[in-house]
């Protein structure tokens, strides 16, 4: 039997009922947990990120190396169009890309606060060819 249930992503920012905002509509995820500092939030497909109250959060810098990378999400996504149209209207910023890899199979973003995440295209499922 497993000892743990399930894990969850904390990111640290400074206004945390924002931050949920933003990650509920980009993952169609419902609140399951607030308090004065924290909030959690379980997306359709059952990802679960918590938001934690940090008044001295600084949001991270990438692509510039200093105070780079805190955490860093991946989603995986049908449509990059499509899902960049819904980061940008929640309030996402592109990020700087270059030297990704394959031809526009990812894109870079942060979130309100300065969390940096990637967008990109589910691998196919079929064998390689060749």
């Amino acid at each position: 039997m497993a000892l743990v249930k399930a894990g969850v992503v904390v990111l640290d920012c400074a206004e945390p009922e924002k931050l949920a905002e933003f990650y509920k509509g980009l993952l169609d995820a419902e609140e399951i947990v607030a308090s004065a500092n924290r909030v959690e939030i379980r997306g359709a497909d059952g990802t679960r990120l918590a938001f934690r109250r940090d008044v001295n959060a600084t949001p991270p810098s990438w692509p510039r190396p200093e105070n780079s990378f805190q955490a860093h999400l991946d989603f995986l996504v049908d449509d990059l169009d499509e899902v960049e149209r819904r980061v940008v209207g929640l309030g996402g910023r592109p990020l700087e890309t270059k030297g990704a890899p394959g031809p526009h199979e990812e894109r870079g973003y942060s979130d309100p606060s300065g969390h940096s995440f990637t967008i990109r295209l589910e691998p196919p499922t079929a064998p390689k060819q060749g």
